[in-house]
């Protein structure tokens, strides 16, 4: 099998689960108990507190664990606005964020808030300017994603940051696609609240953490204990929380190796793809992306056809968004780069990993070529982009 949808989840990398493993057999103390065996627990969630930290840019306390990214997204949004909602009632985000962003602000939309969803361009990305405009008085929150699940675009995060700080409104990115692949440490972006999940950098899944910097103001949103100081109730995953640590110190030890290579795979399996294959545009190739991803679009074949036909030769891509499957709409991250509905469905997204090798990109964009051939060959759709 070549698995090349990295973007939904990775591999958990033999360190983390050797880590992991005495917590999920001998050592089982709770870490909020008082006796040795909650003792042994609570230091080791601090010590992968710690490392995390470190390693991110953030204070130990800092770091608010919570059971995935799409619960830290959740935990951001409701908290900031239930922290704030005396202060005004206006939240920005963009209109390519995931839908752990977008369906958490349609929420808060019905409970009153008005949400506006900033634009990008054809590459993409927002534009600080458009931030700029969408700024008011009321303004609490905004939240936008550092890289893109679907293209793998980079946001300018630092200068929509700083636009937040100068009129005093808070903001939060997801860097869970950004985490472990770009060489920055997303604390030194300047949000006050960033979310980052162990599973997509090669940790265990059901593990996230929502960096609060201090001062940021957040209300919880789960009731119960006073666990993670009374913002995250509910007992800690100690050996998730373990395995996370011990993936985030291996993905930026080895990002300066990684990022490069895994830069020239994907551009090397995207020029032999447009070499090879008539009518196929690389979305968001104009813009910063993360080194792992390609978006591409073939038209007159649809792209979960395309999926398909790849899975039977035992090659694992996706048409975008693991949390999307089985929705039949276009990508909302490529229709809003100006994609029309057809050209959208005929997209799929290839992610890389630590162990994709020139062989495996090769053999992909061979398959690539032989595949939408045949779809093509026996396709009724006109041969022309919707």
């Amino acid at each position: 099998m070549i698995y090349l949808d990295s973007n939904a989840t990775t591999p958990l990398r033999p360190e983390a689960l050797e880590a992991m493993l005495p917590f999920l057999s001998e050592r089982q103390g709770n870490p909020s108990s008082p006796h040795r065996a909650g003792h042994e627990a609570r230091a080791a969630v601090e010590e992968a507190r710690r490392r995390i930290a470190a390693r991110l840019g953030f204070e130990p306390e800092e770091i608010v664990f919570c059971a995935s990214g799409t619960e830290a997204d959740n935990l951001a949004l409701r908290g900031v606005t239930r922290a704030l909602r005396k202060k005004g009632r206006h939240l920005v985000t963009s209109a390519i964020e995931h839908h752990a962003v977008l369906h958490t602000a349609r929420d808060l939309e019905r409970d009153g808030w008005e949400v506006t969803s900033l634009p990008v361009g054809p590459d993409g990305a927002v534009r600080p300017e458009a931030l700029a405009a969408a700024l008011r008085d009321d303004t609490v929150l905004v939240t936008v994603m550092r890289a893109n699940n679907d293209t793998g675009v980079v946001q300018p995060v630092a200068e929509l940051a700083a636009l937040c700080r100068e009129r005093g409104v808070v903001f939060h990115t997801d860097a869970v696609q950004s985490a472990g692949k770009l060489a920055e440490r997303p604390g030194d972006l300047g949000a006050g609240l960033v979310t980052v999940s162990a599973h997509k950098l090669y940790g265990p899944k059901g593990v996230a953490a929502l960096c609060v910097r201090r001062g940021t103001p957040l209300s919880p949103v789960t009731t119960g204990g006073g666990h993670e100081r009374g913002l995250r109730a509910g007992t800690e995953n100690v050996a998730g929380i373990v395995g996370f640590a011990a993936a985030v110190d291996l993905a930026f030890e080895a990002l300066a190796a990684d990022g490069p290579r895994l830069a020239a795979l994907r551009d090397r399996l995207e020029a032999r793809v447009l070499a090879r294959v008539d009518g196929v545009r690389v979305n968001g190739a104009g813009a910063p992306r993360v080194p792992n991803t390609s978006s591409l679009s073939f038209r007159g074949v649809d792209g979960e056809s395309i999926v398909l036909g790849l899975d039977v030769r035992g090659i694992c891509v996706s048409t975008g968004s693991a949390c999307s499957t089985g929705d039949p709409e276009p990508s909302h991250v490529l229709l809003a780069m100006g994609l029309g509905p057809r050209a959208a469905q005929g997209s799929i997204r290839i992610s890389l990993g630590r162990t994709t090798t020139e062989a495996d990109v090769d053999a992909t964009a061979t398959a690539l070529l032989e595949t939408v051939t045949r779809l093509r060959a026996i396709s009724s759709a006109p041969d022309a982009e919707g």
